[in-house]
């Protein structure tokens, strides 16, 4: 049996795009996370990590979308 794979390069696009679609900044996101650095968010962006549950769960109330929107499955390219 196959199962889906999140790909974290579309996945960290698609956080990027819902959070311009918020027009809130990557700074603003820090702060409504509670992160001291946005270095988490640069890495969920550009594909290099993906957000634990627990931020998933977050990400999914500030972005408004359930978090099947936000990861996306496939290829990891």
């Amino acid at each position: 049996m196959d199962f889906p794979v999140v790909n974290m390069k579309q996945t960290g696009q698609n956080i990027t795009q819902l959070r311009k679609q918020r027009g809130i900044s990557v700074s603003q996101l820090q702060h409504m996370m509670g992160f001291a650095t946005p270095q988490a968010i640069y890495k969920w962006q550009h594909g290099q990590s993906l957000p634990a549950v627990d931020n998933l769960v977050a990400l999914s109330v500030i972005f408004a979308v359930p978090i099947d929107a936000i990861l996306v499955t496939g290829p990891d390219l």
